[in-house]
């Protein structure tokens, strides 16, 4: 498999920079098989049934994206400058690896200012990654990163306009719980209040796990043969109630449903015996062509990236020509792409 063999042609207009309202209203392609049927995803109320079970990513957005001024003092006098900086994982004893902008002109040790609360040192640089000793730890860090973070668009937005208040709410789901993402789930974006209650009354039951999604998930490929590409590790949990409740559908014959890749990658890799199992710890799990699924029997997702490892994973679930000729029916009848973007169901024929 080829890098190439993944890729196709989308109009930058196609990139939404701001979700629809209500979230429910949006658009949902479903490819039922070889057939597609265009819709919104309050027809998911028709497509699924008694006895399905989603699997939603209960994962929490920070808003890991700061501004601030480093300071260092030096023979001429304190030095001051502007710098950017986008969380990536916390570390031990308050510290978090960064994406510093610009990283060659920090020096270790050096202090950035956030707010009157916030601060940190730069500890040292690993992997073309500063470690940030934060001042505050435990709740006191959480209030004062929500009062100067702002929410960690992905590129493809953050290029056009920068965060804003409604991001808070927007790019974050109605069922978020465990905080330590830097991107959203975002399938799971189009849910609110009123479309997960017709679902239960329908008898869909659902099941919630946790994949701390990394800013990894934009990375592009840069490998031409794919199947050597090395996945980014993301932290996940899997209970032992959550396995439980997906093996109980599998054996009753419902239909196991991710909603987004996160929750689709953490099963599997629960699953890699063939069933599901309670897990817990960092997955770097690569699904492309060849992969064989032992939990997800369909697959709730937003359109993805040319080239991307997300397009490779809805090609292996699919095949690779139907999923080109569900891309090239997107892209020709004006499905709205990416994080903010239209959404698909896609259901194998054994499902």
């Amino acid at each position: 498999m080829k890098l190439s063999d993944f890729d196709f042609d989308l109009p930058d207009t196609l990139i939404a920079t701001r979700p629809v309202t209500p979230r429910s209203s949006a658009r949902l392609l479903v490819a039922d098989g070889d057939t597609l049927h265009d819709g919104s995803v309050q027809d998911l109320l028709s497509w699924l049934r008694p006895g399905d079970r989603l699997v939603l990513n209960d994962t929490k957005v920070i808003p890991a994206r700061l501004s601030g001024l480093r300071h260092r003092d030096s023979a001429q006098g304190p030095v001051q400058a502007k710098i950017e900086v986008t969380l990536l994982e916390p570390r031990a004893n308050g510290c978090w690896s960064a994406l510093l902008k610009p990283l060659k002109k920090i020096k270790v040790g050096e202090d950035v200012i956030f707010s009157d609360t916030l601060s940190a040192t730069l500890d040292g640089v690993e992997d073309g990654q500063g470690i940030l000793r934060f001042n505050l730890t435990g709740e006191d860090f959480d209030a004062a990163l929500a009062e100067a973070g702002a929410m960690p668009l992905p590129p493809y937005i953050a290029a056009k306009r920068p965060a804003d208040a409604q991001d808070k709410t927007d790019y974050q789901t109605v069922w978020a719980k465990n905080a330590g993402a830097v991107a959203a789930p975002t399938a799971s974006l189009h849910f609110d209040a009123p479309l997960l209650a017709g679902l239960a009354d329908k008898g869909v039951t659902f099941t919630h796990v946790t994949l701390h999604v990394g800013a990894g998930t934009f990375l592009p490929v840069k490998v031409e043969d794919v199947t050597t590409h090395k996945m980014h590790a993301e932290w996940g949990h899997v209970s032992a109630e959550a396995a439980a409740e997906i093996a109980a559908t599998k054996a009753a014959g419902g239909r196991v449903i991710p909603v987004g890749t996160t929750a689709l990658r953490l099963i599997e890799s629960a699953g890699r015996s063939g069933q599901i199992e309670p897990w817990e710890g960092e997955t770097d799990i690569f699904i492309y062509p060849g992969f064989t699924f032992h939990v997800a029997d369909a697959l709730m997702t937003n359109f993805h990236l040319p080239k991307s490892t997300l397009l490779m994973l809805v090609s292996a679930l699919m095949g690779q020509d139907r999923m080109r000729r569900v891309y090239d029916h997107a892209v020709r009848d004006g499905y709205r792409f990416f994080s903010y973007g239209d959404a698909s169901l896609l259901i194998p024929e054994t499902a």
